[in-house]
């Protein structure tokens, strides 16, 4: 086992977390603020596809408060403060997290992103998208606002499994995720890569799998959770067919637990679950809050004196 080194792994938590990485970074607390720009998604919109991925419901991870006919600045301002108050964050990060948010010109991505980096307390941007949805000049773009600002490009693969890709109706390939990944690194960006536990068919060996692609491509973070059913999804409609059977709590705590073994401890982690409300809240309904789910997760690591990258 490789010996914890100093200044990566967080030694209460086990792991390099994102917000430790930022304050190893920027010397304070920065929290993330989430945006709703108004992009779609070429899953959506016919171009890829139609419907989108089966477990995709945007309402179930957004806060309420980031809705496209609320002026983006509102939205952050709305979210800056609500950070400033539970946290103490002094800087921030908006986050371009609904759809695909390279999806459209450059230069409404540029006016977009300049808009959010002109705030005084703004470090920089985080811009979810797809593999498949990233052209050159919006990689060009974002390489040009990383020479004065913190840029991270967030990549969703959710598995490596090109069999489950079609059967989640996601409309790209690993091929095409990691071609992205090589475009787009030594741009001076932060690569981060989304991925998903507990897909039908899939086994945990897999998932483990992906931790391995993980150590062996340009990436800084990855983010995790376990595949959960809201309504309004295909989904949902398996779940109640029989055809989805969600990951118990346990299984998932120690899944994600060997992952995080395998996996190198410069890459931070910026998820560990998934949530979403009650009220549209499928299965699995384990019945945990968002920080007792992480500390499940912790405390799993500590019970067997395991720490992030130790199994490599």
């Amino acid at each position: 086992m490789p010996e914890t080194p100093d200044g990566l792994i967080h030694p209460q938590l086990h792991i390099n977390s994102y917000g430790y990485y930022l304050r190893r970074r920027f010397g304070l607390r920065v929290s993330k603020v989430n945006v709703d720009a108004g992009f779609t998604c070429p899953n959506r919109d016919g171009s890829k596809g139609i419907g989108g991925c089966i477990y995709c419901n945007n309402v179930s991870f957004s806060p309420k408060d980031t809705k496209s006919i609320v002026p983006m600045e509102e939205q952050m301002e709305a979210g800056m403060a609500y950070h400033r108050l539970r946290l103490g964050s002094k800087k921030f990060i908006i986050y371009f997290q609904k759809y695909t948010n390279t999806y459209g010109s450059v230069k409404l991505l540029s006016d977009i992103y300049r808009r959010a980096l002109k705030h005084p307390d703004v470090i920089g941007i985080s811009v979810g998208t797809r593999p498949d949805s990233l052209s050159d000049e919006a990689l060009d773009l974002l390489s040009e606002l990383a020479q004065t600002k913190y840029v991270c490009l967030e990549l969703g693969l959710q598995s490596m499994d090109d069999g489950t890709l079609k059967r989640i109706n996601r409309g790209h390939t690993l091929d095409d995720f990691i071609a992205a990944v090589h475009r787009a690194a030594g741009r001076n960006l932060d690569l981060c890569s989304h991925l998903i536990c507990g897909f039908p068919g899939e086994t945990a060996q897999q998932f483990m799998d992906t931790a391995d692609l993980m150590a062996k491509l340009p990436v800084d973070s990855v983010k995790l959770h376990q595949l959960h059913a809201v309504e309004g999804t295909e989904l949902a409609d398996m779940y109640r067919r029989g055809e989805f059977v969600p990951l118990s709590l346990q299984a998932y705590i120690e899944t994600a637990a060997d992952f995080i073994e395998r996996l190198p401890q410069h890459i931070s982690i910026q998820r560990l679950y998934g949530s979403a409300p009650l009220d549209i809240a499928v299965a699995p309904r384990w019945g945990l809050k968002n920080n007792q789910m992480w500390f499940a997760i912790v405390n799993e690591l500590t019970r067997r004196g395991s720490w992030q990258g130790c199994k490599i």
